[in-house]
């Protein structure tokens, strides 16, 4: 791979388009700005500068190019952040050395191998495709998400793997076979047989999983079958559809949520391009937070007889102290999106045209309910003004309030009462977890390219700057003992960010002085992290009346309040 890939990559892609197609950029005299993708916030407080080809927040110290914004957005390691955007700009990547490919690289290879497989399996499979024409979908459907086929014989995909000499062990960690004693020969076999494949891509379109839906008929079969989680596949993390669905999302500001593969498929074929739905898990804080970055605004669509629906509304309720404007879509009783959209499309429209807020969702059934006044009031109190307080806008919460009061016929004065001794039972559990929700999320990137540049520059005979200085500045902000497990934890990886820090830096001048700028966004992260763990440790020691180790905790909160002042004076000088 030529050393000028990045030099190509950074002359053909400008910081504005990258980030531009992922977030919403309002122009800021000679900048932009936006809602930073990476932390909580309702001020804008995002930048991008055209001139200096990179982004700063100043909320959270988020900094970089369009490879580190590449990376942290999409979860990618440097070599994916540089493939996904050297495809962007045309930029033809030289094959490099197998050896230096990483497990992740392996994984994904033998991953697109099996896609592969199975894709030709469906097109050779009259029958499977008769079942997939018959629940909806059209054929550029079919082509376009990649579906397969897994034949029903127990060992068709491991024989086929072994023909092209992969190895077993690489089979099992991609979760596509297992081992079984009571088996004969070997004891490998397939984990998918006799089913319809549904790919599961990663934001970058790359295989990382799969999903089996029974096809051939076997009584005691799950009906869907996923694949287990590997180092490319985390369910809580992992959204079906979103490789396709992040452009509809932005267009559309607000993103859909869906139960099925069936169901996505059939909403991105009629149209709806902004679905997505999990993998084979609950929607998490993380699927939300994901989304979030996209847009601000969500509706989960269900139906309220299904096995779903107290799952879909917990994950409402999570988007919505998240931060999002949570809408629910209530389908006709007994249909889900797939049944509905190929039935009566324009009933599924109007589903999601009239959808509701969470508040009004959940307000309008319990006034359906007919209960008495008085027990009308505790139940306002104990079903709706929970979800009151976890509004983050105050305007929002004065509109609600008014809403309460005016369907239920309450005095507005009585539901603020109610509605600060809700609140006042909260904070607290909710204070606890914003101690422990910050752990400077670009800390494992500056780590990488910290160690990248030292173990790059140790093997080089005519030095770009003393590493030895760098290795003793590292020690100075991580102390001894986690610098040696930083060292030991990054020894796998060594190659890897020897690679990365070689495409970064080997054509660029002044190395140095980006390296001092490293280093002092790497102490910052560590002193934010520590500062978090000493305030959750000045908590405790204060629940339990320890009063001369609260001073001592306090006293240490100050110091790296100090040092956080310091270095932010160091980065407005330079």
């Amino acid at each position: 791979m030529k050393s000028s890939s990045v030099d190509k990559i950074k002359e053909r892609l400008d910081i504005v388009s990258v980030v531009g197609s992922y977030l919403k950029l309002e122009k800021a005299g000679s900048n932009f700005k936006a809602r930073c993708p990476f932390h909580n916030e309702k001020t804008p407080s995002f930048f991008v500068s055209p001139s200096r080809n990179s982004y700063y927040c100043f909320g959270c110290g988020a900094k970089g190019d369009i490879f580190t914004f590449a990376q942290e957005f999409e979860g990618l390691d440097f070599i994916g952040a540089l493939k996904m955007l050297a495809e962007r700009a045309g930029v033809e990547l030289e094959r490099f050395d197998p050896k230096n490919r990483g497990e992740r690289d392996e994984l994904y290879s033998i991953l697109e191998t099996a896609r592969s497989y199975f894709t030709e399996n469906l097109n050779e499979n009259k029958k499977a495709i008769e079942y997939l024409t018959d629940r909806g979908l059209k054929e550029e459907t079919v082509k376009t998400w990649r579906l397969g086929y897994a034949q029903n014989e127990w060992r068709n995909l491991y024989s086929h793997f072994i023909s092209l000499g992969m190895s077993a062990k690489k089979m099992i960690e991609a979760g596509l076979i297992k081992r079984s004693d009571t088996l004969r020969e070997d004891g490998y076999y397939d984990v998918f047989r006799g089913r319809i494949i549904f790919p599961i891509f990663d934001v970058s379109g790359r295989p990382v999983a799969f999903s089996g839906r029974i096809f051939d008929e076997a009584p005691d079969a799950p009906k869907y079958l996923n694949s287990p989680e590997t180092p490319l596949f985390v369910k809580s993390e992992t959204l079906y559809g979103l490789d396709k669905a992040k452009i509809g999302i932005r267009k559309k500001d607000y993103s859909m949520l869906v139960e099925g593969q069936m169901d996505l498929l059939m909403c991105h074929q009629a149209g709806f391009d902004n679905a997505v739905a999990s993998s084979g898990t609950a929607f998490t804080e993380a699927h939300l937070e994901r989304l979030k970055r996209l847009s601000n605004r969500i509706i989960f669509v269900f139906d309220s007889d299904s096995a779903g629906f107290q799952a879909s509304l917990k994950s409402a309720t999570l988007a919505l102290s998240l931060g999002m404007e949570v809408k629910l879509a209530e389908l006709p009783k007994g249909e889900d999106p797939a049944e509905l959209i190929k039935k009566d499309l324009d009933a599924f429209r109007n589903s999601i045209k009239n959808s509701k807020h969470l508040i009004d969702f959940h307000l309008d059934r319990l006034l359906a309910s007919g209960f008495e006044d008085r027990n009308l009031i505790k139940e306002i109190e104990k079903k709706i003004l929970p979800y009151v307080t976890k509004l983050q806008s105050s305007i929002e919460q004065s509109h609600f309030v008014s809403q309460i009061a005016k369907k239920a016929g309450i005095k507005e004065e009585a539901i603020w009462d109610d509605l600060r001794r809700t609140a006042r039972t909260e904070i607290s559990a909710k204070e606890n977890k914003e101690f422990t929700h910050y752990e400077g999320k670009s800390k494992n990137h500056l780590e990488r390219r910290l160690y990248g540049i030292l173990f790059w520059q140790e093997g080089e005979k005519n030095r770009l700057f003393d590493t030895e200085k760098l290795r003793l500045n590292i020690l100075t902000i991580l102390g001894e003992k986690e610098m040696v497990e930083a060292l030991r934890g990054y020894e796998e990886q060594k190659n890897e960010l020897i690679f990365e820090a070689e495409q970064y830096y080997e054509n660029k001048d002044g190395v140095e002085k980006e390296l001092e700028e490293l280093l002092m966004n790497f102490k910052e992260d560590s002193l934010r992290k520590r500062f978090v763990i000493v305030m959750k440790e000045l908590q405790e020691a204060e629940d339990k009346k320890d009063d001369k180790k609260a001073k001592e905790l306090l006293k240490r909160c100050q110091e790296i309040t100090e040092q956080l002042a310091e270095l932010s004076k160091k980065r407005a000088l330079n």
